[in-house]
């Protein structure tokens, strides 16, 4: 019985590292990096700076934000909404304040619901070293953190499809700019991981397993 083990273990270990070296080919997998000037940060919610991604995120997503902005105003902030429908007003909005505070929240607008934050407001909440990663899935929802720390976990919003996104940074016009240089990076990643042919090795190898496991019993048996 301890050989036959053995087949198994070897077959299984040699055959998935032959299959991780393949490349792996997902058609549903979608990537867009977009640069936001510090300029665009410098008007009010109502005249908000609106970006179209590249592509349609659907789903099963993540996004990472890097604020490298260098705020000009100890009241400015730089606020993003991520966009399903600019016209339905559903949204997911994270603020990042001015130092010294870095003040950072989260939100969400839903055309049934309306506007609510999800959780006070965070001080010292974020600092320009650490990514903000924003992700949404089928199964777990919605969450955000700040590096290693969770600022929001699986949040039912009845699903999210990333399309726009708009950025905002000053509560009047009669304020001053909020932000004076730099940039901030946001990075978007989106797939179905059943479109990945890696994603059905698991079940591949397992059947096969058995399979041979049964084979085998029964050649052994005969002997």
């Amino acid at each position: 019985m301890r050989s036959l083990v053995l087949v198994v273990f070897l077959l299984g270990s040699t055959f998935l590292p032959a299959y991780a070296q393949q490349p792996t080919m997902n058609k549903s997998e979608r990537y867009d990096v977009v640069d936001v000037s510090s300029d665009a940060f410098n008007v009010v919610k109502n005249n908000a700076t609106v970006f179209k991604l590249p592509h349609e995120h659907v789903t099963n997503w993540q996004i990472e934000i890097e604020n490298k902005l260098r705020y000009a105003n100890p009241d400015g902030n730089a606020v993003i909404r991520l966009y399903e429908d600019l016209a339905k007003q559903k949204f997911i909005e994270v603020g990042m304040g001015s130092p010294p505070d870095y003040k950072f929240w989260a939100a969400v607008n839903t055309p049934e619901d309306g506007y609510f934050a999800v959780g006070p407001p965070l001080k010292q909440g974020w600092n320009p070293s650490k990514v903000v990663t924003i992700a949404h899935s089928s199964n777990s929802g919605l969450s955000v953190s700040v590096g290693q720390k969770v600022v929001v976990e699986n949040l039912d919003i009845a699903g999210f499809t990333v399309r726009d996104f708009t950025v905002y940074g000053m509560d009047s016009t009669l304020d001053p700019p909020a932000i004076n240089s730099g940039s901030l990076t946001l990075s978007v990643i989106s797939g179905n991981p059943a479109d990945n042919p890696i994603f059905y090795m698991p079940f591949i190898v397992l059947s096969g397993t058995v399979a041979l496991v049964v084979v085998l019993l029964k050649t052994k048996k005969r002997l």
